[in-house]
């Protein structure tokens, strides 16, 4: 007899959410799904090779050698929900994934690079546009952030509603306590407002 026919509960599997870590070129996905992941991350990287020149632009980052041609994947169970993360590629020629990404997701986590911001605005109005909810995470290259959340913010004129939290995209508890903003956000906004 199962416990659950002798009367007891049956443990109850926790919610598994698909969260996408999007962004521009070269902003750090990758690196922060293989920071926090469970499981060996899914990488579709290539090389970088002189087809690319005149495509992709470089600036500020010199030492790139490889990019994500459609997703990374990573899996990671936080506070009983089991997160499912889909990073997008970041060059523009492969935006038309986005849309195919975005199906089934509970909302996004933007990273942004601030020496390369305008890299970021396609990202936070794909969001905006789609309604679905998300939180900025400046990642900080070389341990330092040269701005304040709120300059953050005001560069890339988001709602003041929208967390901007600053992380190192190498450091699992960094991006950890993203994960956790992104989800206070998504039952925040859930919750009925009160009169």
């Amino acid at each position: 007899m199962r416990k659950s026919e002798a009367g007891a509960e049956a443990a109850t599997p926790p919610p598994t959410l698909k969260i996408l870590i999007a962004g521009g070129f070269g902003v750090g996905k990758t690196t922060l799904i293989g920071a926090i992941s469970e499981i060996k991350p899914l990488r579709t990287e290539e090389r970088l090779t002189a087809a690319g020149v005149g495509v992709d632009d470089l600036t500020g980052t010199p030492d790139k050698s490889a990019t994500t041609v459609a997703m990374d994947f990573g899996r990671i169970t936080l506070d009983a929900a089991e997160l499912l993360l889909f990073g997008t590629p970041g060059q523009e020629r492969f935006w038309f994934m986005w849309e195919d990404l975005t199906k089934g997701a509970v909302g996004a986590v933007v990273l942004v690079d601030t020496r390369r911001l305008e890299r970021s605005f396609a990202a936070v109005d794909f969001f905006d546009k789609h309604g679905l909810p998300y939180v900025i995470a400046a990642n900080c290259f070389d341990g330092q952030q040269d701005y304040t959340k709120e300059q953050i913010a005001s560069a890339l004129d988001i709602d003041p509603a929208i967390p901007v939290l600053m992380v190192d995209a190498r450091t699992h508890e960094d991006v950890r306590n993203v994960l956790l903003a992104f989800l206070d956000r998504l039952i925040n906004r859930s919750q009925p407002a009160h009169a």
